[in-house]
């Protein structure tokens, strides 16, 4: 059976899904872009700054499931521009532990939601 997770410290959807499911103990959470929860507003400018609204949403998700980053397996990371990977790359590094980090891909793509320049989306078990 499946559990939906939602809290309002993360963007609600903008669309037909939910931030997160819970289906046993693995919670799978939707791609989080960078929107400021409180003000419903992009965070613009700095790529670092749009990464770290968007960890902090997926933050938020995994709280509300009773989850933390260290219960993460896997993440999804689509970006626009390949080229600022190592800025993103190193806010998202700040939230896990290099020895136990999740498995990932990124991928660069032709847009995302809003324009904006990143999204994660991420798996995490609960054990």
């Amino acid at each position: 059976m499946k559990k939906i997770i939602e809290t309002k410290a993360a963007p609600a959807p903008i669309g037909p899904y939910n931030q997160a499911v819970m289906a046993g103990n693995t919670l799978y959470l939707s791609g989080q872009i960078a929107l400021n929860p409180v003000t419903g507003e992009l965070v613009s400018g700095a790529i670092e700054a749009e990464t770290e609204q968007v960890m902090q949403n997926l933050k938020a998700v995994l709280a509300a499931a009773g989850m933390g980053f260290e219960q993460v397996v896997k993440t999804s990371i689509f970006v626009k521009d390949m080229n600022q990977f190592g800025q993103i790359n190193s806010v998202y590094g700040k939230y896990f532990d290099p020895q136990h980090a999740p498995a990932r891909e990124t991928v660069e793509v032709a847009n995302l939601p809003k324009f904006v320049n990143v999204e994660i989306s991420m798996i995490a078990v609960k054990g």
